[in-house]
């Protein structure tokens, strides 16, 4: 034993002497810094997909020869020289050795290495989520320069600094823009010997916009013929003269003040609208197809509380948005999604119709996710995905795209299909350095891993989840479903407690609450505890159908008692005649009891009354005409 372990510390401070230990670290931090150089110029090099993962395997395969090479070599300062042993070292006296005062070049190259994966890592650490905060910090500079009169009408030539003082008033009122004042810009001005208004031209009110430290500034001029009046202004950039957006109003000479205001709205509406676009994560800056900013700045709000599950409050905003600018039809479209988020398919119907009809208003992109969305009312999944496909010939880097392939496959029970359109979506999120737009980027995969007995993955999966979504109720449950499938009742009991808790803070109903611990145990297979809660929730709600009906679906569809199901449906029926997801169950149970040709009728007329497709009645329909035509063969 003595010997075993005088030959492990020989062993390791031979290792320690031969510096693997460093050379090894150094090598690991120049690879991270080659990965992550990689990955930022991955997209405005084209570097196709395969890149990374080839770079990855070259890395890897590279460090056993540099651990091999360290070993057997030494760098010196007599150059690269092979390594004596230690039994060799120990014969011939060491060299006398004084670093005092002097700084190694490994030093310096360590400290280099070191700087540089702190700087590469620290995004990676402490990730931002600009769209968790909406209220800008620090805004945008401004200066106004006077005006240019260029009608030939020295009237006009109160005009130049009196739309400059308009302009500057009306923008003051936003707290998101930094406004310089009239005064400090004039006063700087005639320091510089510019009297004359009209002879300013952009590159000197751009050298006057650097010395006021302002990030953009406005130049205009004042054009007239007869009794018209012409405003022109340009938001240039201040650092590169670059013109942002032009802009331009005219009307009668008398309704100057008129034009000032509205000059001012179309100039605050642009910059506030930069502003908000660039506060959010890479993937998600683009300009909107709106002109106002308070209807943009709802509709931010409005995704922000959609993401959150604050369905209510997302409908509200998007409503606000359409209502401050009606010809922002991708509120349309967002309304009609938040209400399938909330199960209000008859409502999110008549928004698509709606969105539908503006379709040839919008942009390539917003057109073909309306056309999608279209689809999931008045057509197949397939041609979901056919539109979807499309999207992805335009962007194949938004992973919003490959969450919705996967949510199809996903509603479809096709999990093999939905799970690599999933992951696609968070590689993406992770390229970008953003969190997932919700939690369902996450719990979707977990439930598909899930069912396709991937345990090992979705538990590493909840630990990414856990960062991006501590304590999420929804990735508790999955945790729960997780446990009880692999028999931990013990945690899974803790869990189960924590998810009461999560949704009672959520202002979850008591029988709510039972119903979704009833399917965490349907899921796993406890069916007799799964029933136990699905009764638990009717006998505090005995009057809710859809309570009736949580009950008397799992009674039909898992055969614990046909006979009872079909009761409670048929109760959940007189209660809300006609609906089809009540229709959809008695025809199941029927046919589970043999009444095919009544099961049809139930199944068919669900389908009917349905606003979208749904896969699992499909599912049903084609069960039970199978059934009738193999009865009616034999």
């Amino acid at each position: 034993m003595d010997q075993k372990q005088g030959r492990l510390s020989r062993f390791w401070q031979e290792l320690k002497r031969r510096k693997v230990f460093g050379i090894v670290t150094t090598y690991a931090a120049t690879a991270y810094i080659i990965i992550e150089v990689t990955n930022n110029l991955a997209v405005p090099l084209h570097l196709p997909d395969w890149f990374a993962s080839v770079e990855l395997v070259i890395l890897l395969a590279g460090l056993p020869v540099t651990i091999i090479l360290s070993w057997i070599f030494d760098f010196t300062p007599h150059g690269i020289r092979k390594t004596e042993s230690l039994d060799e070292s120990e014969k011939e006296p060491a060299p006398a050795k004084s670093y005092k005062g002097r700084i190694r070049p490994s030093h310096v190259l360590n400290a280099v290495l070191l700087i540089a994966v702190l700087i590469l890592a620290y995004p990676r650490i402490f990730k931002r989520h600009s769209l968790e905060n909406l209220r800008i910090r620090g805004g945008i500079s401004v200066a106004v320069m006077p005006f240019q009169n260029l009608t030939n009408d020295t009237v006009w030539n109160i005009w130049q600094s009196g739309i400059q003082d308009e302009l500057i008033t009306l923008l003051t009122y936003s707290d998101e823009l930094k406004v310089r004042q009239k005064e400090t810009t004039n006063t700087l001005l005639k320091s510089k010997g510019l009297t004359n208004y009209a002879s300013i031209g952009p590159d000197v009110a751009g050298m006057i916009s650097k010395k006021l430290d302002a990030d953009v500034f406005i130049h205009g001029s004042i054009k007239k013929v007869e009794d018209i009046v012409r405003l022109n202004a340009q938001l240039i950039n201040s650092s590169n003269e670059e013109i942002y957006k032009s802009f331009q109003v005219e009307g009668k000479n008398e309704n100057i003040l008129h034009l000032t205001d509205s000059l001012s709205d179309m100039v605050r509406n642009c910059l506030i609208i930069t502003k908000l676009v660039k506060s959010l994560p890479v993937i998600e800056q683009r300009l909107p197809p709106t002109n106002s900013s308070e209807a943009f700045r709802c509709y931010l709000l409005g995704e922000a509380a959609r993401s959150k599950r604050d369905y209510p409050e997302a409908r509200r905003l998007f409503a606000q948005a359409l209502t401050i600018d009606s010809n922002f039809h991708q509120m349309n479209l967002l309304l009609s999604a938040v209400c399938i988020n909330e199960g209000r398919y008859e409502e999110a119907k008549e928004w698509s119709i709606k969105a539908y009809a503006k379709k040839d208003k919008m942009s390539q992109r917003s057109r073909i996710i309306t056309e999608k969305n279209h689809a999931s009312f008045f057509g197949t999944p397939y041609d979901e995905l056919n539109f979807l496909r499309q999207y992805l010939e335009i962007d194949d880097q938004f992973p919003g795209t490959y969450y919705d392939i996967g949510l199809i496959y996903y509603t479809m029970y096709q999990y093999e299909k939905a799970i690599p359109e999933f992951e696609k979506a968070l590689e993406l999120y992770d390229k970008f350095d953003s969190r997932p737009w919700w939690i369902f980027n996450y719990s979707l995969l977990a439930y598909s891993y899930h069912a396709t007995g991937q345990y090992k993955k979705e538990r590493k999966l909840f630990k990414d989840a856990d960062r991006d979504f501590p304590d999420d109720p929804a990735i508790i449950w999955q945790k729960a479903m997780l446990s009880l499938t692999e028999r931990d009742t013990v945690a899974a009991d803790k869990l189960i407690d924590k998810y009461k808790t999560l949704r009672k803070e959520r202002s979850w109903s008591d029988a709510g609450i039972a119903y979704s611990i009833g399917e965490i145990y349907k899921e796993a297979g406890y069916l007799d505890k799964a029933e136990e809660y699905h009764r638990q929730e009717v006998a505090l709600e005995p009057n809710n159908p859809d309570r009736l009906w949580d009950l008397g679906w799992f009674l039909i569809d898992k055969d614990r008692n046909i006979d009872e199901g079909l009761q409670l449906v048929d109760k959940a029926l007189e209660l809300r005649p006609g609906y089809y997801w009540y229709m959809d169950a008695k025809g199941w149970g029927l046919y589970k009891k043999g009444q095919y040709a009544e099961a049809l009728k139930y199944i068919e007329k669900s389908r009917e009354l349905s606003p979208s497709y749904r896969h699992n009645v499909h599912l049903h329909l084609e069960a039970v005409k199978k059934a009738l035509t193999s009865q009616k063969t034999n």
